[in-house]
Parts: structure tokens; C-alpha cells; sequence
């Protein structure tokens, strides 16, 4: 596909996940923008920006890619069988001993069928990755837009193993004539050893972070994070958009439950989780109430009670809504009926009740707010913008700052919707696409 039509459909993408409400935001947003640069042209020499400027005025920084050097040699590989890849972007000023890691996300692949469509995209080859990628939200250098983490080392490490880099199977998997690698540990392991020579091995502060598919790697490598620094005083672990429910969906079946089976038998990460009791099924050992269970590295939960992707795919996913009853309400809460909303209220209790036993330890934060969004930290009007849904007048920024300098105890649990008039809540001309 030519370039132009890639980012065609990447601006697409882009503009229906940022809905109606962050749509509107975002033109008013480019307009300033272009009357701003009109009239630096109108008045000759432009002076030199303010270090901290209001939330806006500056463009992403855009970051190269960097393919993990000799990971082919270690088996450290995609679904493709190409190397993995990475975006750094040096910290600096009282920042620059600092790192922030965040594990890109991404849904997974449960056949091979659905592997090798995978590996035609950026999420199973680096070889269809973008060249450059934005560092937006809490990978922002703009400290209007990311208060307390702007210029620290930051490092999106992308996601092309369709496991949540758990993956480990030995040997090249063949089917049909087609060639699978499911590395994703591998990768992990070449990724941080590549890391921790630019520098990572002497951080003062180090934080991982992930979204989505990326959230649940994040429960999944928090402990392995941290011990991976065994001299660096302060390491903290976020995961957004990650707590991934095993309940009934709107048929009765369980259906993210039967998702996660597949996954973990055709990528064998069972043995990656030797807590995990041998009664249970396989996939019931991937679910984060499971794995946050031996977590003993301080973790902060940010998570929408009405996360849209488990709305759609985890509450009513194809095949349990035949008579297309929740069509609307899926992409638009507005549109829920009374009863659906019931359903969504007993979907947040659901999630209420599977963070209590860590919403007791003390070291751990959570941000669970009332809105129908998913991975806010990557989100630049959802992390800190006027946009931005607040829980006691703190963004889900601010929170985390606030718990990771250890400024107050965190553990924030909004209302129920539709209280927070704050909440960023998107809407969908479609559903978000499933692996």
C-alpha cells in the first residue's frame, strides 16, 4: 500500500477514536495552531518558545525507530521472524537519570489464521512498523502536556509477538507452509539487555508502563523489571487499559476466557506463570487479577470502569449479540439502553470487586474513572488537557504523579456513570478492530 494511503488510514483511525467531544478539541486546537504560525510569519523572527508552554502549542515529538541489534542471533524475533523494535527518546536537565518504559498494546492472535494476518502488520513484523512514531501523553516531552515525566529517558518498545511478550516457544512453529515465531519472552529479555547498555542500569528512577495488550505485559514483567535493577532506589510499574476481566459476556459464555485458552496453548505461556494453579484453565493464568497476584514491585491501576474495548470484546463480542441489539451501545454510551446500562453498572462491579484485594496494599495506586475510553496514558487529551476526566480535580496525570513521588496515598474510584461530567468518553463510527 503506498505511503500516502498507510497514513491516510492512520489519520482515520486516529480522528474516530478521538470522538465527538476530542474531534472538536483537536480543530480548535489545529486553528490556533495555523493563526499562531501565520502570524509569526507577520511579525518577522519568531523569539525563543517558553520552556513550559500552555498545553497545545507544540507538536509531538516524532522518534526514529531502532531495531534491537543482534536479536536475531538470540531467536528474539517477531511472528514474522524479523527483530524487534524500539523508540528512544533521551531525557534531559534533572530528568536525564530517569527512565520510562511503556509496552505498546494491541490485542493478540489466538490461531494461526489469525497470526498470519498479524504478520502482515506492524503488530507481527517490524518490517511494517512505522519509521517514526509521536510521543504523546505520558511519552510527551511537554511538560504542559506530561507534568511530572517529560524529560526523563522514555522508550516505546513495540509489540509484534502477539502475546503480551510471553510467548516461548522453542523452535520455529510451521502450518500450511507458513513459518510462526512465538518469541515474545525472548524479546522482552533482548529489548531490556539492550536497554540497560544505553543506560537503563543506571537509573536513580525507573517506571514501566504499558496500555492495553501492553498493560497486561505489564503485570506480566513488572517483578522481572525490577530485578532487572537491583541498584536503582525507586522502580514502579503503571498499567492502563490492562485489567482484563474473565466474566460472562452478554450470552453467558465466557468468552475473553476462551480467547485467552487459545492464546496461551498456541504460544505456550503456561510455564510462564508458575503461581498459577494446575486446576485452572490456561488461559485463566493470563487474566491480571491472576498475575497481579504475585506482584510484589509497586503497581498503579489506571482503568475506565467502562473500558471500550472490553465492552466490545470482552461484554459483547461477536457471535453473543445476534439480533445486533448492542450495536449502538457498544460504540456510544450515550445510546445504552436502561437495561444495557444495568449490564455496564454490574461490569463495573465486576471490576470493583477484582481490584479490592489490591486496592489494600499500600504501596499500590488506582485511577478507575466513570468514562467509555480505553488507554488514557497514551492519549494526550485524556492523560492532561482541559479534556481530561478528573477524579477530585486531579487527571489521571496528576494521580500518578502524586503516587509515584509518593506526594499521597492514590486510590481514586469515581462514581458511577453518568456522575464525572469530566469524563472524555469516545465515540465510535465503528468498532475498535479485533485480532
Amino acid at each position: 500500500m503506498p505511503a500516502i494511503s498507510t497514513h491516510h488510514l492512520q489519520l482515520r483511525l486516529w480522528w474516530r477514536r478521538l470522538g465527538r467531544r476530542g474531534a472538536a478539541f483537536a480543530l480548535a486546537l489545529l486553528a490556533a495552531a495555523l493563526v499562531l504560525t501565520l502570524s509569526r510569519y507577520a511579525a518577522g523572527p519568531a523569539a525563543s518558545p517558553p520552556a513550559s508552554p500552555s498545553y497545545g502549542h507544540r507538536l509531538p515529538a516524532l522518534v526514529d525507530i531502532t531495531l534491537v541489534y543482534g536479536a536475531t542471533d538470540k531467536g528474539a524475533v517477531c511472528l514474522d521472524g524479523t527483530p524487534p523494535a524500539y523508540h528512544f527518546l533521551p531525557g534531559f536537565g534533572d530528568g536525564s537519570h530517569n527512565w520510562l518504559l511503556h509496552l505498546e498494546g494491541g490485542s493478540w492472535c489466538r490461531s494461526f489464521e489469525s497470526c498470519a494476518r498479524r504478520k502482515k502488520t506492524n503488530l507481527g513484523s517490524s518490517a511494517h512498523m512505522d519509521t517514526r512514531a509521536e510521543f504523546v501523553g505520558i511519552l510527551s516531552d511537554d511538560q504542559s502536556q506530561n507534568p511530572d515525566f517529560y524529560n526523563w529517558n522514555k522508550v516505546k518498545i513495540r509489540y509484534c509477538d502477539g502475546a503480551s511478550f510471553s510467548g516461548h516457544v522453542q523452535d520455529e512453529v510451521k502450518k500450511n507452509g507458513t513459518g510462526f515465531f512465538f518469541r515474545g519472552q525472548r524479546i522482552w529479555e533482548a529489548v531490556m539487555a539492550e536497554l540497560l547498555s544505553k543506560g537503563l542500569a543506571r537509573a536513580k528512577q525507573a517506571f514501566l508502563t504499558g496500555c492495553s495488550a501492553g498493560g497486561l505485559s505489564t503485570y506480566i514483567h513488572c517483578d522481572d523489571f525490577r530485578a532487572l535493577l537491583p541498584n536503582t532506589p525507586t522502580v514502579k510499574c503503571l498499567t492502563d487499559g490492562g485489567f482484563f476481566l474473565d466474566v460472562e459476556d452478554i450470552s453467558g459464555r465466557r468468552y475473553m476466557r476462551g480467547f485467552y485458552n487459545d492464546v496461551a496453548r498456541l504460544q505456550d505461556v503456561r510455564k510462564r506463570f508458575p503461581h498459577c494453579s494446575s486446576d485452572m484453565e490456561p488461559g485463566q493464568c493470563f487474566f491480571p487479577q491472576e498475575v497481579a497476584k504475585s506482584i510484589t514491585t509497586p503497581m498503579f491501576i489506571l482503568n475506565p470502569a467502562y473500558d471500550v474495548w472490553q465492552v466490545e470484546h470482552v461484554l459483547s463480542p461477536e457471535g453473543s449479540d445476534p439480533q445486533n441489539l448492542w450495536q449502538n451501545c457498544r460504540t456510544d454510551i450515550t445510546k445504552c439502553s436502561s437495561k444495557q446500562l444495568d449490564v455496564l453498572q454490574g461490569f463495573r462491579k465486576a471490576l470493583l470487586d477484582a481490584i479490592n484485594e489490591f486496592k489494600k496494599r499500600r504501596n499500590w495506586g488506582m485511577f478507575i474513572d466513570s468514562c467509555f475510553i480505553h488507554c488514557q496514558s497514551m492519549n494526550a487529551l485524556a492523560w492532561h488537557s482541559p479534556s481530561a476526566a478528573r477524579i477530585n480535580n486531579k487527571t489521571a496525570a496528576e494521580a500518578v504523579g502524586d503516587w509515584f513521588f509518593d506526594r499521597r496515598e492514590v486510590k481514586e474510584i469515581d462514581c458511577e456513570y453518568p456522575c464525572n461530567p469530566t469524563c472524555y468518553n469516545v465515540v465510535l463510527d465503528q468498532p475498535y478492530k479485533e485480532d
